[in-house]
């Protein structure tokens, strides 16, 4: 019997309600902050998603977006990263690219983990749950949890992730209560259940009370996640 497919994204509008009922505090940084949107409709390929956030780790944003357009145009139709395409290019044009040899190691299982059939293709990624592609992905070498967290909530439109172990949603979390100190991962779990089933929405937020909280300097540029 073939799993339902779930479907990408949630109602916005019906999250923004239930978050600003459950948390007043919340609340008002939202409508101080207003509406917020995302595409969760654009496709993508596995592969090349964990690829980038794979060499999105420990850079900049620019840097790592440097890194990564050499790697693609490395590919063999310069395009998307593909298992097969990682396959076809040897250390020597990797390093050349830019990749550390660590980066280099996680490609390489991460093609292999995609050739095993570990790694699910786009069509099988709508048909597992939150915890299924966790306990997939987090197999393959240098993808963390946070990781497939990032790629459930930019990629897939999951609508109850909350990444307790990201310093800017635990960051948002105090300035918006006021906490004396950083709340801690296993806290911030428990506290976040007044936000499901929207805790994705409610990370998005945090991410903006930061940004909101701690304006960039004039002319600066915001810097992507590696899902954005």
């Amino acid at each position: 019997m073939q799993v339902p497919r779930i479907p990408r994204g949630f109602d916005i509008d019906a999250a923004t309600a239930h978050l600003a009922r459950r948390d007043r505090k919340l609340g008002r940084w939202m409508r101080r902050i207003g509406p917020l949107e995302h595409d969760f409709d654009a496709r993508f390929h596995p592969v090349d998603a964990l690829a980038r956030s794979i060499l999105y780790q420990q850079l900049s944003g620019k840097a790592a977006a440097t890194i990564t357009a050499r790697v693609r145009q490395r590919m063999p139709r310069g395009g998307r990263i593909t298992a097969r395409g990682i396959d076809a290019v040897d250390d020597a044009g990797l390093r050349a690219a830019g990749v550390s040899r660590n980066k280099i190691a996680a490609l390489r299982d991460l093609a292999a983990k995609f050739h095993a059939g570990i790694v699910p293709t786009s069509a099988q990624l709508d048909r597992m749950s939150d915890q299924d592609l966790i306990d997939h992905l987090t197999q393959v070498r240098g993808i963390g949890r946070w990781t497939v967290e990032m790629l459930l909530m930019f990629r897939l439109g999951r609508p109850d992730v909350l990444p307790v172990d990201d310093l800017g949603v635990r960051k948002g979390a105090q300035i918006v209560h006021g906490f004396d100190a950083l709340p801690a991962p296993l806290a911030l779990r428990e506290f976040g259940e007044r936000w499901g089933p929207y805790r994705t929405l409610a990370s998005f937020y945090l991410w903006k009370v930061v940004e909101a909280a701690n304006p960039p300097k004039p002319g600066a540029k915001p810097v992507k996640r590696s899902q954005e």
